[in-house]
């Protein structure tokens, strides 16, 4: 079943804990810490493949997890947890579910991201090991999660896109010109999915995309081509199959404009794009009247060919222009990876907000510094303290006005301030 478009949330692994733990061993009364690190959290990796088609298996699985780190245990160093590699078509576009940026574009085979970032594994005691304090009870916890939730569009990635009315003989065409097999019946909307196909011509090659027949009204969203209109954005080159013999008897001409008009609707950029005009089922009609059909169609700057998607009539000449324009003009640039507003400012970045119930303070690095101690610990929250007054955080906590008993959120954790100056 093919399918464009699913909401999918992704949770990488957390750390594992690092150990509190000394060294025993006998006629040694003395071995100092020797707590070992906990394991790093798995990744969630996303994979373009070629091979895949649709993303109908988001359908029916649409949360995954990277499994945890292991905690460590005494002096063994915990597992990493596994990360899982997902495939994806190629051509699949992933935004913020919630904000609607843009997160990464999937435009080539093999390309990786890591969607979600295992947390890092938690030190061991022996890590807080120093001159004064020599034998430290306490230990960090792993790292936290990642968890995103993101909307993936798939938009095929084809050099030529075929469009027109229902029927047109688009399906046919695909079929003739190259590998692909798609459903083909004398009734409107056989193609309710776009069609792929590799054409080998000349010493090239090239893909063709062969879209759901649209209607009027389309770009508003009637019918079923709206659905598959984004395709088409990727193109180069479009191919407009006109049906010279419609089994509604319906006017060839007046079929084309609608969907020109639907096309400009929809986008200008796309319909600037080279346009091929194929007047197809040719194998239909009286010849003598072919100089007459075309004339119809002349005023509109673009190319025209006479073709027969069954016969094979017509079809190098139309092959041979594809192929040249495809040489003549240059794909379409890659849409870069954007990455989320705080990793573009920098792991270490933060700030102090005043909220209505207090203060937060708010930065990657210092939330999961804060997430990753043990607040059970004493030790462990002076050690936090510690590290929290060295970064300057009470410093500019007290330059925002901060007063004795104010709330303070880092993260999760709360506490109340207490100035000990």
């Amino acid at each position: 079943m093919f399918l464009d478009e699913a909401i999918v949330e992704f949770s990488s692994g957390r750390g594992g804990s690092g150990a509190v733990a000394f060294h025993t061993e006998k006629h040694v009364p003395r071995g100092g810490p020797n707590g070992a690190d906990g394991g790093k959290g798995g990744d969630v990796i996303l994979i373009a493949d070629r091979g895949r088609r649709t993303l109908y298996d988001f359908k029916l699985l649409d949360h995954y997890e990277a499994e945890s780190g292991v905690h460590g245990l005494g002096n063994k160093r915990g597992k990493n947890g596994k990360n899982i590699e997902i495939k994806i078509p190629v051509g699949t576009v992933i935004t913020n579910e919630e904000t609607g940026e843009l997160v990464v574009d999937f435009t080539k085979h093999g390309m990786k991201f890591v969607i979600a970032k295992g947390g890092r594994g938690g030190h061991g005691n022996q890590h807080y090991v120093n001159s004064v304090r020599q034998a430290p009870n306490f230990a960090e916890k792993g790292g936290p999660s990642e968890r995103v939730k993101v909307k993936l569009e798939l938009k095929l990635l084809a050099d030529v896109g075929l469009i027109g009315m229902p029927n047109a003989g688009k399906s046919t065409l695909i079929s003739r010109i190259s590998a692909a097999k798609p459903k083909i019946a004398d009734y409107p909307f056989t193609t309710i999915v776009p069609n792929l196909g590799v054409v080998s011509f000349r010493d090239t090659s090239f893909t063709v995309a062969d879209m759901p027949g649209l209607i009027e009204g389309a770009s508003q969203g009637i019918g079923l081509g709206y659905q598959f209109l984004k395709h088409v954005e990727r193109t180069r080159v479009l191919v407009h199959v006109v049906d010279v013999f419609p089994i509604d008897e319906s006017d060839p001409l007046q079929n084309f404009e609608t969907i020109e008009n639907e096309l400009k609707q929809y986008s200008e950029e796309i319909f600037a794009r080279p346009r091929l005009i194929a007047l197809n089922k040719i194998d239909l009609v009286d010849r003598s009247n072919l100089d007459e059909l075309r004339a119809k169609f002349d005023g509109f700057g673009f190319p025209i060919f006479t073709i027969s998607g069954v016969s094979g009539e017509g079809l190098n000449e139309l092959l041979d222009a594809v192929a040249n324009i495809l040489e003549e003009t240059t794909p379409k640039e890659e849409i870069p990876v954007v990455m989320p507003a705080m990793q573009v400012q920098g792991e270490d970045f933060w700030e102090v907000l005043e909220e209505e119930e207090g203060y937060r303070v708010a930065g990657k690095r210092l939330e999961r510094m804060v997430a990753m101690t043990d607040l059970e610990s004493r030790d462990a929250v002076r050690y936090l303290q510690r590290r929290l007054d060295k970064i300057g955080v009470f410093d500019k906590l007290r330059d925002a006005g901060i007063e004795e008993g104010d709330s303070v959120a880092i993260g999760e954790f709360e506490f109340e301030y207490t100035d000990e100056r």
